[in-house]
């Protein structure tokens, strides 16, 4: 159970990073939906490793081969099955490794619960697996797409160097204009330098993404144990690196008031209610009011450096180490596809639950 997500329209991934390859199944999915092959590609490309300089070189094609549930272009509405094989794989960067336990890694937990684990490159817990993420968030973002929800993530914050304005106040069409996928141009510079700082250090630097969905029904969520944020955050904490998640105003609001942050009703020219503010992130009570909800997602700094490190072996023994391999100095540009993803996904499954007419 803990390799899908999802309540009617269900992922799930399967694979390792250096097996023949990864992939998915994704069920539930309405018929009908034209399966544009190029935009699936396109947001693969986005994720793609080795088109940046801020990437691991690790350079694979990501080519998606659909196996089942599309016929002549469109879904049939039975389960879409799909592979991505795995063509860069160079295992023997881990041989050395196999018998350590690398700091803030899986791999002692791993062994720990399975009694064996796949070191090269970290199996299963290997950020690999997120492709798979974002064919199946493709997909999504199709059939969303015919109720006009949009969804943009960018990042916000890498280290201490911060977008100035809000995800709800700035450019969404400036995010794909550098490698970084910030929307301010000035801030996004500052980033990719303190990014290539970091690099050349040796080390890593983590950071926030910011994510908001636009024009999504009123009534997603139920008020008590799936409320929308938490099946937000329940998707983009199961993001590798994922270590925080807060929507609306969020931590930022905990020094004001309840009357600085109460978002006051209205109705407007065509008798919709509105709220004047959107400090709740477009979530009241754990049910979508019908305003954008937007969110953060605090990724951790990736755990292989190239710094030496001290750790220990299978039979306890003190050692030092430093990584060898092909590593992202940061997740976070290859990470906004994926924040994307895992939201679409949540929406699309809340959408059909509510019965919401696509």
């Amino acid at each position: 159970m803990s390799n899908s997500i999802g309540t009617v329209f269900r992922f799930t991934s399967f694979g390792e990073s250096h097996g023949n390859a990864i992939g998915g199944v994704v069920d539930g999915c309405p018929s009908g939906i034209d399966i544009d092959e190029t935009f699936v590609r396109t947001e693969l490309n986005r994720r793609q490793p080795g088109v940046s300089p801020l990437s691991t070189q690790r350079c694979e094609n990501d080519f998606v081969e659909f196996l089942s549930g599309i016929f002549e272009g469109k879904t049939t509405g039975t389960p879409i099955g799909f592979v991505i094989r795995n063509e860069q794989q160079r295992s023997q960067d881990y041989e050395r490794l196999k018998n350590l336990y690398r700091p803030s890694h899986a791999d002692y937990t791993c062994r720990q619960k399975y009694g064996v684990r796949d070191y090269r490159g970290g199996g299963r817990s290997s950020a690999r697996e997120t492709a798979t993420r974002v064919v199946a968030g493709a997909i999504a973002k199709l059939v969303l797409k015919k109720i006009d929800v949009t969804i943009y993530a960018c990042t916000s914050q890498v280290g201490p160097v911060k977008m100035k304005r809000p995800i709800t106040d700035v450019d969404l069409s400036m995010i794909e204009t550098n490698v970084v996928r910030c929307p301010d141009a000035e801030t996004a510079q500052r980033m990719i330098d303190y990014i290539n700082g970091t690099k050349d250090e040796g080390d890593s630097i983590g950071g926030t993404i910011s994510c908001i969905i636009k024009n999504v029904p009123v009534g997603l969520g139920e008020p008590v144990f799936d409320k929308l944020q938490a099946r937000l955050a329940l998707a983009c904490m199961s993001i590798n690196a994922a270590h925080g998640f807060d929507y609306g105003a969020g931590f930022d609001g905990v020094g004001a008031k309840g009357s600085e942050l109460n978002d006051a009703f209205y109705a407007d020219e065509n008798g919709r209610v509105r709220t004047k503010t959107n400090h709740s992130g477009g979530i009241q009570g754990g049910i979508s009011n019908g305003e954008d909800v937007y969110f953060r997602v605090l990724f951790k700094p990736v755990a292989t450096i190239a710094k030496k490190q001290t750790t220990v072996d299978v039979n306890n023994n003190v050692t030092t180490f430093n990584a060898l391999g092909r590593h992202d100095p940061t997740v976070l540009p290859r990470a906004v596809p994926v924040v994307e993803s895992m939201a679409a996904m949540t929406i699309l499954d809340l959408c059909l639950m509510q019965n919401i007419r696509l």
